[in-house]
């Protein structure tokens, strides 16, 4: 038994013969933010294709609460850069969206999609399409739809990526207070050093092709950090030694 909620082992994903990824271990701990950090094309979204089932990896496991989920899609949730709402369909309809794949009535989906969207700030959004919200908003639905289809455990490709500074900033501080309240675990990408450093409780630190993780680094202040945190010498001290890892 382990007490990591996610944990992968000797992952290694090759692609007509060219290695991606090779002999990646992470893990992810309950409640903890993880962030996979570094340059692309290093085979973080492929890690991220592995340990959500979608791709097989040629050695290696991934568990999950003990569980060989290796190659199973749907035991971890997964949400891409973009939100991918779909445009015809009503936000409570695009986010009771995993429920109803998962068997459950589309009045019961809906019942249990709307009873977050007060705590998930989309309150009044219900009935509403994609189009009439912000970004931010369209990001928080997209946000709940992963936690509804998860156990527990969120994988997020660049989530923030898409948002401007000032909603980036909101949205940083809105997720970490919604992932206290619900119990959530994240494993998140990202190429920017300034969000890694503010949201993680741990950084991975990708090599170059083939990925290989040579470092972690552990964010020593708790969760959350307020924004004059990024102009403190220990931030900036954590992204000397980020690029001093990348080699930059």
């Amino acid at each position: 038994m382990t007490d990591s909620i996610l944990r992968a082992e000797h992952i290694c994903k090759s692609y007509d013969g060219v290695p991606i990824v090779e002999d990646i271990s992470v893990r992810l701990d309950s409640r903890e933010l993880v962030c996979l950090l570094g340059v692309s094309g290093s085979g973080k979204t492929t890690l991220f294709h592995v340990l959500s089932g979608l791709n097989q990896p040629d050695s290696g496991r991934v568990w999950l609460r003990d569980e060989d989920i290796t190659g199973k899609p749907g035991a971890v949730s997964y949400m891409l850069q973009k939100d991918l709402l779909l445009p015809h369909k009503k936000i409570v309809d695009n986010v009771a969206l995993p429920l109803l794949l998962q068997g459950m009535s589309k009045k019961s989906a809906r019942d249990k999609a709307s009873a977050y969207f007060e705590q998930f700030g989309l309150a009044g959004t219900e009935l509403r399409y994609p189009a009439q919200l912000s970004g931010g908003m369209r990001q928080r639905a997209a946000l709940l739809r992963t936690y509804l289809g998860s156990q527990g455990v969120a994988l997020l490709d660049e989530p923030f990526s898409a948002l401007d500074a000032l909603t980036k900033g909101e949205i940083h501080a809105w997720y970490l207070d919604v992932m206290e309240q619900i119990e959530l675990s994240t494993l998140f990408i990202t190429h920017d050093i300034d969000e890694a450093v503010l949201l993680s409780d741990r950084i991975y630190i990708r090599g170059g092709t083939p990925g290989l993780i040579p470092s972690e680094l552990v964010i020593e202040p708790p969760r959350p950090r307020g924004r004059d945190f990024a102009l403190t010498p220990q931030f900036s001290d954590y992204k000397r030694e980020i690029l001093r890892l990348l080699d930059m």
